[in-house]
């Protein structure tokens, strides 16, 4: 519906049309008539296109549209309007006194005429003819704001750009034909045009600002030089034909965009008007609007502005760019706040766009993938390093604001795409450290890398450390058979690798092993080892430094399954332990180069295996060395002992052996003493436990107990070559382990009660063991218990000093009782208490002195503790502090910066701290 054509013949209506508003919002003035919203051809289209970027230069091959399409068509004169047109001023005012004074001429003849002569009637006609000729004058010029306010519509209506009008152009209209630009016929006029201009550059609602429209508007008004009271009113009728064409419509979308539509005019009209648009724009009273919605429609807009001037910000940020943006946004009326987060957002967009390149790239498997993504992330780097030295500018203030670097942690979808962010952390650590080297250079990009994918510390250093292992093992490959066999120090060498790489030698160490070791398993995969194979074997111990134990000990564990498998088919063959077996055996332990000591152990395993108390064929005794026992046994201290009294046979049982006396045999010289001594107690074991077998429901009962093999005992301790105090070592041992099962049963919560003071006296006496052993088995187990007890609460965060300083009193040993790592723990936690107290006190005689001591702990390492924690907490306070000032709580403020002073009184700043977000 629009509204009717402003009308060329004066009516009160049109005279009081720029008068402040006072009309309700749904009766719209008669005297504006907008064009349509939407464009109806393509020329409309690249006029209004004009309109909104005018700042921007012409295409040189596109003409100027005609301002007919905003303002409508010319106007045609009618009646006498051709006649004035016609008519300078001046001409019009002698042709005005002429045809007066040939009227009076006239009416005086006339008046002669016809009163016979009277010249009393004479100069009554020339009175007559005269006011007539005066009246007709006057309604001529009454005609004449019109005509002005038609030819400044024509003027501006066939104007080449509207954009281009100057306000000395109107003031020449108005002077043309005599008139005043404040003539009701002619600001009518203006404000038509005014009106219609604007409603022309507010874009429809489904689109959006695009930041000409205010200066236009602007430079429009000035060039009519319409006042900003009349301006309002212009801008309150295009609000009230928005609001009435909301009204009209029962659609759901036309009615959001007409809702979109209002908050574009609400917000270009408060910008035109500055200051004055509280005054000048009574949206909340004539429409009915509330202040939030008129802070929302100022948001949105600005927000919508500014994101598009964020488009020219790109990856080569350039501090004239970073100047333009800022003025934009003041000029957009946009906060800070909203601005650095807007600009933050725009960066991460820009940074995640890398990171996704460099993702698809990695994933691709295409020839240079790893180069290609790690040149994508360099530029992730050198983006967000940009950011953090321009946001350290001296003219920062002058900058966009949001200057500083970016982290993606935190965000949504971050744990979503850890993996990914991991994975080419990863990749660009290979690429970086492919040479082998690690220096400050190239960990501050992997440190800065690490905070904007934001990984934490110790999934960084797990990445680093794989990456550091597989460039280390590939270093190694590659210098194996060339510098590593050449140089005189391998150690050295070795060492140098592990420092230009700043790899942990310990994990080097173990890598070595594990080369050494998967060769070895790769060599004897055929049952055997070849000379070849040894002598390689030999290169890769002497060129990695494997120290013998280790080598040792992986022959033993992988050789030697392979022997024992070779022993248990002898010593289990139908056809015995013959000849054959044996050599075979010995053929197996030289070609797998196994030592003397792991043969005669696995050998010796394996034949306690398959005793089953009955004696073996290969082990002859002397049952007279049993009838030989001195009577003086009975009397030694350790006769009590019930496992070694039932090794002295009684007169039956010796008379029954005497019939089977063999040649003595010993094994004293073939087998080591831990050896024997081993062998003799598994068979101890089996003679006090005696014969098993698994029944069902995984149930074990004793088949087989006969004293009798305590005799055979003795005699395997004889073959053994065992001397007496050797066979009452084992006892010993036998029996206090068995006391240490009952009593770990027994004293299972750590407490000693009087009852289990006793029944613990009674199981002594049962196993005859000496008291001064019970007693230390005792206490060993109450204090290992303790031990353990106050581990689990030391790793639950219950032990502090006081806890700590009531153990010293109660004469607990404790560096016995904690181990020295949950020491520095418990003094770790202390000291964190300390900086996170919110107190801001630091007592140094208190935490370098009196704590160390009652920790048992060096003042060395307890510094260096202090310092490191203190390090870390003295920025993260900082930061602490300033999230939780934008949170408004204040106390936590107060807190924080307690626990920064406290931080700083043990490592003093060597430079103030400083926030890289600096806003206003």
């Amino acid at each position: 519906m629009e509204l009717p054509l402003a009308s060329a013949k004066p009516s009160p209506r049109a005279a009081g049309a720029c008068r402040p508003l006072l009309f309700s919002p749904l009766k719209p003035s008669p005297l504006l008539r907008f064009p349509p919203r939407r464009p109806t051809t393509a020329a409309a289209a690249r006029f209004r296109l004009r309109l909104r970027l005018r700042t921007s230069a012409a295409s040189s091959d596109a003409a100027a549209p005609h301002g007919e399409e905003v303002f409508g068509a010319r106007k045609e004169l009618t009646g006498v309007q051709p006649l004035v047109e016609s008519l300078p001023p001046a001409a019009r005012t002698a042709a005005e006194l002429a045809v007066a004074a040939a009227a009076v001429a006239a009416g005086y003849g006339i008046g002669l005429r016809a009163g016979g002569g009277s010249r009393a009637v004479a100069v009554a006609g020339a009175a007559v003819l005269g006011a007539a000729s005066l009246a007709g004058a006057a309604a001529l010029n009454s005609v004449v704001p019109e005509v002005a306010a038609v030819g400044l519509h024509n003027y501006v209506a066939g104007h080449d750009d509207p954009t281009n009008l100057e306000s000395g152009e109107v003031e020449a209209i108005a002077k043309k034909y005599g008139v005043s630009t404040q003539d009701a016929a002619f600001k009518a006029e203006l404000c038509d045009l005014y009106a219609r201009y604007v409603y022309s550059v507010l874009p429809p609602g489904d689109e959006d600002l695009k930041g000409s429209e205010v200066d236009a508007i602007i430079k429009f008004k000035r060039a009519l030089g319409l006042d900003d009271v009349d301006a309002a009113n212009m801008h309150m009728e295009i609000g009230r034909r928005i609001y009435r064409e909301r009204l009209e419509t029962s659609d759901r979308d036309a009615d959001m965009e007409q809702r979109r539509a209002f908050q574009k005019l609400i917000y270009v009209s408060n910008l035109v008007f500055g200051d004055q648009s509280a005054f000048l724009l009574p949206w909340k009273r004539l429409f009915g609007v509330t202040e939030s919605q008129i802070d929302i429609a100022m948001r949105e807009n600005a927000k919508s502005l500014y994101a598009s001037q964020l488009k020219s910000i790109g990856r080569g940020l350039d501090i004239g760019t970073l100047i333009d943006v800022r003025r934009a946004q003041l000029a957009y009326k946009l906060s800070d706040e909203m601005a650095a987060e807007m600009f933050r957002e725009h960066v991460k967009k820009l940074l995640e766009e890398n990171i996704s390149s460099a993702l698809d790239i990695l994933k691709s498997r295409i020839p240079d993938s790893l180069t290609q993504a790690v040149e994508e992330v360099k530029s992730v780097i050198r983006f967000n390093s940009l950011l953090t030295i321009l946001s350290k500018h001296p003219e920062a203030d002058r900058f966009a604001r949001g200057l500083g670097p970016i982290s993606l942690g935190g965000e949504h979808d971050h744990d979503r795409r850890a993996d990914d962010l991991k994975i080419l952390y990863k990749a660009y650590a290979t690429e970086v450290l492919s040479d082998g080297i690690v220096d400050d250079e190239k960990l501050a990009p992997l440190n800065e890398l690490r905070n904007i994918f934001g990984l934490g510390k110790r999934e960084a250093e797990g990445i680093l450390s794989d990456v550091k292992a597989h460039i280390y093992r590939r270093a190694l490959a590659k210098a194996f058979n060339t510098e590593l066999a050449s140089v005189p120090s391998k150690a050295a060498f070795l060492q140098i690798l592990c420092e230009k790489l700043q790899f942990d030698p310990e994990l080097a160490s173990k890598m070595h092993e594990e080369i050494y070791r998967q060769k070895l398993q790769q060599f004897v995969a055929d049952g055997e080892l070849s000379k070849e194979e040894v002598e390689a074997l030999m290169a890769f111990q002497v060129r990695l430094c494997i120290p013998q134990e280790t080598v040792d000990a992986a022959h033993t564990e992988i050789c030697g399954q392979l022997f024992e498998k070779v022993v248990k088919e002898a010593i289990a063959s139908v056809d015995g332990y013959n000849a054959d077996r044996r050599e075979s055996v010995k053929k197996a332990a030289q070609s797998l180069n196994l030592k003397m000591e792991a043969v005669i152990a696995i050998f010796s395993k394996a034949l306690l295996a398959d005793i089953k108390g009955e004696l073996s064929p290969t082990v002859e005794t002397e049952a007279s060395s049993a009838a030989s026992e001195s009577e003086d046994d009975d009397e030694h201290e350790w006769e009590s002992l019930q496992t070694l009294r039932k090794t002295r046979p009684d007169k039956e049982l010796k008379e029954k052996l005497r019939k089977s006396i063999q040649k003595e045999i010993t094994l004293k010289d073939d087998i080591p003493l831990r050896d024997r001594t081993e062998l003799y107690e598994k068979y101890l074991k089996f003679c006090v436990t005696g014969e098993t077998t698994n029944v069902a429901f995984g149930t074990a009962i004793s088949t087989k107990k006969d004293d009798a093999e305590f005799l055979m005992l003795k005699q395997l301790g004889d073959i053994l070559g065992l001397t007496r105090k050797e066979v009452q070592d084992v006892h010993i041992k036998f029996t206090e382990k068995a006391f240490v099962q009952q009593a770990e049963v027994i004293l299972a919560d750590g407490q000693l009660t009087e009852a289990k003071a006793e029944q613990l006296a009674k199981i002594q006496k049962q196993f005859g063991l000496p008291t001064e052993n019970a007693q230390k088995i005792i206490k060993g187990i109450t204090t290992t218990k303790l031990s353990s007890a106050i581990e689990i609460s030391v790793a639950r965060g219950q032990i502090g000093i006081r806890e700590v300083r009531d153990l010293r009193k109660a004469n607990f040993q404790l560096d016995s009782l904690i181990a020295e790592p949950l020491r520095e723990n418990i003094y770790r936690k202390i000291v964190e208490e300390i900086f996170s107290s919110g107190t801001g006190d630091f007592d140094e005689e208190e935490v370098y002195t009196k704590i160390p001591a009652d920790l048992i702990i060096s003042a060395e390492k307890a510094k260096s503790i202090v310092q490191d924690i203190a390090k870390v907490r003295l920025e993260n306070s900082l930061v602490q502090a300033i999230a939780l000032l934008r949170q408004k709580k204040r106390d936590d403020v107060f807190s924080t910066l307690n626990d920064l002073l406290a931080c700083d009184a043990a490592v003093p700043a060597s430079k103030p701290l400083s926030w890289p977000h600096r806003e206003s």
